[in-house]
């Protein structure tokens, strides 16, 4: 965290082919090595795949995904006098886009799927139908926040 100033957030461009900002966000978490070209490839291949498989506009199988894997809540450790607890938070709305963005890749990478295009689009399917992996993870922290209730008064 800077010291002097408030860090300042970067306006992230959209993308070209469809001109929403949470794929141009999807895209950027999906990068290695700064080969953009190759991610965008990944991506959209990805939707056209979800697209074929879903029978519906693999665009909004994408938006509805991520809609689906925000979380709401979350645990954060708070220490106060001499032991730490996790208190459960609400998720701001820029955080819950990209714990969705990274559960969504992360899941994705494990998938069995033979391209990465196709285990993209397979988490994609999941998260739309509320099953998989992301879907998951989004249930674990949430079952979390839950159990933690308790110490919900610890908030600041």
């Amino acid at each position: 965290m800077p010291r002097r100033k408030r860090a300042t957030k970067r306006q992230v461009l959209p993308d070209p082919k469809y001109n929403s900002v949470l794929v141009a966000k999807f895209i950027n978490g999906l990068l290695r090595d700064g080969k953009r070209s190759v991610a965008e490839k990944i991506f959209y291949r990805a939707v056209d795949i979800a697209n074929a498989k879903n029978n519906s506009d693999g665009i909004s199988v994408f938006e509805k995904a991520i809609e689906n894997v925000k979380p709401v809540l979350e645990v954060r450790s708070r220490r106060v006098g001499g032991a730490t607890y996790q208190v459960p938070v609400e998720v701001r709305r820029e955080r819950q886009q990209a714990l969705a963005i990274r559960w969504i890749i992360t899941y994705a990478k494990g998938r069995s799927e033979k391209t990465m295009a196709e285990r993209l689009a397979g988490e994609f399917i999941a998260a739309f139908h509320n099953e998989g992996a992301s879907i998951k993870k989004r249930e674990d922290t949430h079952k979390m926040a839950e159990a933690n209730k308790a110490f919900a008064h610890f908030k600041w």
